[in-house]
């Protein structure tokens, strides 16, 4: 049996937890600058458990913590998106992985490969022709062990 399950809206606030765990990993500030930090979570969690009770193109998939009943230990989640096919992805399915996070007291024990390892299989079985996310330094070594490579990216951003 794996360690690994989909997340649940009853497992929202622990998903926001472990982002905001992820985030201060990347950013140290909260990930806005100060005070844009405060209050996200609280707008963040009834869109949240609708996303997770829905069971469409959003997934998360988590490992519960093996020492804190009610917590979770690791966490990953993901979208589908649809683009225009293209040769080598005609049905133009795209997966997107993000929030991928450890809590500090459960990392080097494989929780968040188990919970990748899973996403992956979710995007293979809806069709994705390829998937994308974002490393941290940190991170790009689990990643490449999985067979990501890194892609020039052009990508740029409007803040709405």
């Amino acid at each position: 049996m794996s360690l690994v399950r989909r997340a649940g809206p009853e497992d929202a606030g622990e998903v926001l937890r472990l982002r905001q765990i992820m985030i201060d990993s990347l950013w140290g500030d909260g990930g806005g600058g100060a005070g844009e930090a405060a209050g996200w979570q609280s707008e963040s969690l009834p869109e949240l458990r609708r996303r997770l009770a829905d069971g469409g193109d959003f997934a998360a998939f988590v490992v519960d913590h093996p020492g804190r009943p009610g917590a979770l230990a690791a966490l990953v989640a993901g979208t589908v998106e649809y683009r225009i096919g293209k040769p080598g992805n005609p049905l133009g399915r795209v997966g997107y992985v993000f929030s991928v996070a450890t809590d500090p007291d459960a990392r080097r024990r494989g929780y968040a490969r188990a919970c990748v390892e899973e996403l992956l299989a979710w995007f293979r079985a809806r069709g994705a022709g390829h998937v994308l996310l974002n490393a941290s330094p940190q991170a790009e070594p689990l990643y490449t062990a999985l067979g990501f490579t890194r892609d020039p990216d052009p990508s740029m951003r409007l803040p709405l």
